[in-house]
């Protein structure tokens, strides 16, 4: 159960530290308690765990997209930004993604735009979809620690 718990804690850093694969590592600290354990009340919350991560992946992708969509913001910014976030991330460890990825979307729009000024809303549009999209991906993997902890606590 030692191994578990560590796994899950460390899935919710890697969360917000782009190095680990935070949701995967839920799981696998979940599965690590409830494959040995092999009973209803483990594989039901191991079922329960992976539902909830496949859900919050999924929204976590399809929601902040759709509102950079909306906003207008074309595919090759964010392309371009997806590209400059690997640089900096390879760059500047841990925080060179974020700053790779805005600075790859205000440039994608400064060419194709023109003027800074009309640059500078379509990157805030963007550093609030990867906001909503941290903050997505952190309540997916506290849900799932929490559904975990209380098959712990309750069972």
């Amino acid at each position: 159960m030692v191994l578990a718990a560590v796994l899950v804690a460390v899935g919710i850093v890697g969360i917000v530290v782009p190095v680990l694969p935070g949701l995967v590592l839920v799981v696998a600290g979940v599965a690590v308690w409830a494959v040995p354990r092999g009973d209803v009340v483990a594989w039901t919350v191991l079922g329960i765990v992976v539902a909830i991560v496949v859900l919050g992946s999924v929204a976590k992708y399809l929601l902040p997209g759709r509102r950079l969509r909306d906003s207008g913001v074309p595919g090759r910014t964010l392309a371009l930004g997806a590209v400059l976030g690997v640089v900096g991330f390879f760059v500047i460890p841990v925080v060179g993604l974020f700053l790779g990825f805005v600075l790859g979307v205000y440039l994608g729009e400064l060419a194709r735009l023109g003027r800074r000024e009309s640059a500078w809303p379509s990157t805030k549009q963007a550093l609030a979809a990867v906001g909503w999209s941290l903050v997505i991906e952190m309540a997916t993997g506290l849900i799932a620690a929490a559904v975990w902890v209380g098959a712990l606590v309750f069972a």
